[in-house]
């Protein structure tokens, strides 16, 4: 039996708000057996983590997959560097817009899709910090905005 949907392992809630997203791609990642088993029991960070471009191929870097906790002396390096698996045009059109201005390669989540692993990646541009509070004051409007209409709707006001 096949596991449907997706799960997610662990997302970059700090990328939304240090980086502009211009583009997303999901990219499959390779583990070895004690690092899908980590991850099965939910335990991975993407807090640090970056992407980068190595003779044509895109590395994860920073990613925190602790050790299994059943493993033996075959256990993972929790910080070690791993393999993101794209198709090569795709490779080749994000090594391209990574090259074309001051553009990085974030992961945004970590989630199991039909029992494999998988990596949502984004292009991403960094925000100065006008920039955030301009996000953060829109947000805060748009929530207000969204409660007013709410209470006018139940008739509060």
């Amino acid at each position: 039996m096949k596991e449907k949907g997706r799960k997610v392992i662990a997302t970059n809630r700090r990328a939304r708000h240090n980086y502009t997203i211009l583009d997303t791609y999901e990219a499959g990642i390779a583990l070895v057996g004690t690092e899908v088993k980590s991850l099965r029991e939910g335990k991975a960070s993407l807090v640090d983590a970056f992407a980068t471009v190595d003779n044509g191929e895109i590395w994860l870097r920073g990613v925190h997959i602790p050790e299994f906790s059943h493993g033996t002396w075959t256990n993972h390096s929790p910080r070690r560097v791993r393999k993101l698996l794209l198709h090569k045009r795709e490779i080749e059109r994000l090594v391209g817009k990574s090259r074309e201005g001051n553009q990085t390669l974030v992961p945004l989540s970590m989630y199991f899709s039909d029992g494999k692993v998988k990596v949502e990646l984004a292009l991403a541009k960094g925000k100065q910090d006008y920039d955030k509070r301009q996000d953060l004051a829109r947000r805060t409007a748009e929530r207000e905005v969204t409660r007013e209409i709410g209470r006018r709707i139940k008739g509060m006001r």
